[in-house]
């Protein structure tokens, strides 16, 4: 049993001095059977914590069912935290931002169209509460009071960006302590919204990745004893679709981290091991504008996404052996990757042909949200009957956040949230023609209240300025492909198509899946989702795992939205493409 105390001296482990060392790892990030290496290669950096969000969106998918098994055991990550020595700072929201989607709120909370999430909203805390009490009931032997590596934990995060209602965090304090937990608690802002987002009696820490000395002095003014701890302490950056791969100069950074650590604080990398976004995972901003972020967390990390040590973690090692000491192995190599290979796909499904197969229609007379059809990521095909044909003009002025347009299954154009492009002008060729709006959720928002994000087409559909009624509402989550029944190319599909194909491992490593001449869509393999794809970049490969291979026969599945490559070919190869830099 360990007490992390918290006095004017700064930390304290069983009444030793302790300058936290930390890391960011989610968990949920990474596939479990690389788990350990990630940890081993934190400590050795030099680090002696980790930290990780929690995600209730994926721990409760339903309001009536937890889950904390396979890729989110949680306890079995820590089990192997605890085994490599090192602690945890552990931070369960409810809200993470994260850049994940919709902050790791579930989506099934959006089904109350009026309900304020991160208040007092009985409905929101009920909820919250409820998600403690689940998650923190099973994880309580992981605490340091009782023996486990998890030293402190987060209330909220970063609250004083989007609220100043000192009792819902008090609310949320109350509940991590009625959940047993006995640890210290602590809070986190950007220094200039620390005064809107601390709470009396708990740690406040700071978050940013510059101007180091100016920063924690503004957490030293507004905390004047007691550590200093930056909780995230910026060292990269995540990337949007049509933006460039951000880095950040490892020399630069590491000037940074000398700068904290010589001032006598406590650090935690954001992040040491970014990760990556699979399946339908990562998160939005909406400042104004849409932007969703790309499937790669790499953020330019000490790790890089497929945990290779990368410039950042040998100047980093550097930096942390000049106040601590840093185990003596080497830095780890890089991992051997598959030798490059192309594999054809031949077999090919129609969508739209197999849409009800992947989900059971709903009728409505509008269009219903995802959240109303009780549906997390993915896709919503809505369809009705047009009464006359001749030029019209097809307006949503809510798509949440891509609606490709098709008229008979063939592609007439593409509404698009990021663009405000709500309006399209098109021929119906005969009364009766089906329209068809195939609606990607591109990752709900995760930042500002902008995550009261629901998707579809929330506001209706207008024809000549005529409410559209009579919709075919079709989920497509897209959480099994196995009903898909595939048969040989003859002709390339002219709608959205799912393309399959096989290839044979005699060993597996981890590889890069290019996609080079495809246009947007997802890739699975083997049955696990790695996520999205799009020609705009910057991001221009998928990360494959070396457990999601096997020896012997391999399948893959590209679903493509648009036009797949002439070829239809994919290429393995043994580097990464994240786009173009740009610091």
């Amino acid at each position: 049993m360990s007490v992390l105390q918290i006095d004017d001296g700064g930390f304290r482990l069983d009444g030793e001095p302790l300058r936290l060392l930390s890391g960011g790892v989610h968990y949920f990030r990474v596939h479990p059977a690389q788990w350990a290496d990630r940890l081993h290669k934190a400590r050795l950096m030099g680090l002696n914590t980790v930290e990780t969000y929690v995600p209730w969106n994926l721990h409760q998918p339903r309001p009536d069912h937890f889950r904390m098994d396979g890729e989110l055991d949680l306890p079995a990550f820590l089990d192997l935290a605890a085994a490599e020595g090192l602690h945890v700072l552990l931070r369960p929201g409810p809200y993470i931002c994260a850049e994940w989607e919709g902050g790791g709120l579930p989506s099934w909370l959006l089904a109350d169209p009026d309900i304020r999430l991160r208040t007092r909203d009985p409905r929101f805390l009920s909820a919250a509460d409820d998600y403690f009490t689940r998650l923190l009931t099973p994880l309580g032997p992981y605490l340091s009071t009782r023996g486990g590596p998890v030293l402190a934990v987060q209330v909220e995060n970063e609250y004083g960006a989007y609220g100043d209602d000192t009792a819902y965090l008090e609310h949320l304090a109350g509940s991590l302590r009625r959940c047993g937990v006995d640890v210290p608690l602590f809070t986190c802002d950007q220094p200039s919204d620390l005064e809107r987002g601390a709470l009396p009696g708990v740690l406040a820490t700071a978050n940013f990745g510059s101007r180091s000395a100016q920063n924690l002095a503004s957490l030293r003014a507004h905390r004047k004893t007691g550590p200093l701890l930056s909780t995230e302490f910026w060292i990269g950056w995540f990337d949007r679709w049509g933006g460039h791969h951000v880095v950040r100069d490892p020399d630069r950074a590491a000037q940074e981290l000398d700068e904290v650590l010589a001032s006598g604080a406590s650090v935690n990398f954001y992040m040491f091991h970014g990760g990556t976004n699979f399946g339908f995972t990562n998160g939005a901003n909406d400042k104004g504008t849409y932007r969703p972020t790309v499937t790669s967390y790499d953020y330019d990390a000490p790790l890089d996404e497929a945990g290779d040590p990368t410039a950042k973690f040998t100047a980093f090692r550097e930096v942390i052996a000049k106040y601590a000491t840093v185990p003596a192995e080497p830095v780890p190599a890089r991992a051997d990757k598959l030798p490059p290979a192309t594999v054809a796909l031949h077999e090919s499904a129609g969508l739209f042909a197999c849409a009800a197969v992947l989900g059971d229609a709903v009728e409505s007379r509008t269009p219903l949200t995802m959240e109303q059809l009780g549906q997390d990521f993915g896709f919503v095909l809505y369809e009705t009957v047009l009464p006359a044909a001749g030029p019209v003009l097809l307006e949503a002025e809510q798509v949440r956040d891509r609606a490709q347009v098709c008229l008979d299954g063939g592609p007439v154009g593409v509404l698009e949230r990021e663009n405000h492009e709500h309006a399209l002008a098109f021929t119906v060729p005969r009364a009766g023609s089906v329209l068809s709006l195939l609606v990607e959720n591109q990752g709900r928002v995760n930042y500002g209240t902008g995550i009261h994000d629901r998707k579809g087409l929330p506001g209706g559909v207008t024809l000549d300025g005529e409410e559209l009624t009579g919709w075919t509402n079709r989920p497509l989550p897209l959480t099994s492909l196995d009903a898909l029944r595939f048969a040989p190319t003859t002709t390339a599909p002219t709608g959205p198509a799912f393309h399959r194909g096989t290839f044979e491992l005699t060993e597996t490593a981890d590889t890069f899946l290019h996609l080079d001449g495809w246009t947007k869509g997802n890739v699975w393999i083997n049955g696990f989702a790695l996520g999205r794809y799009w020609s705009r970049g910057p991001q221009r490969s998928l990360y494959v795992p070396a457990p999601v291979l096997r020896r012997g026969t391999n399948d893959i599945v590209v679903l493509e939205l648009h036009a797949s490559h002439r070829a239809r070919t994919v290429d393995f190869r043994e580097t990464h493409d994240l786009g173009p830099t740009e610091e």
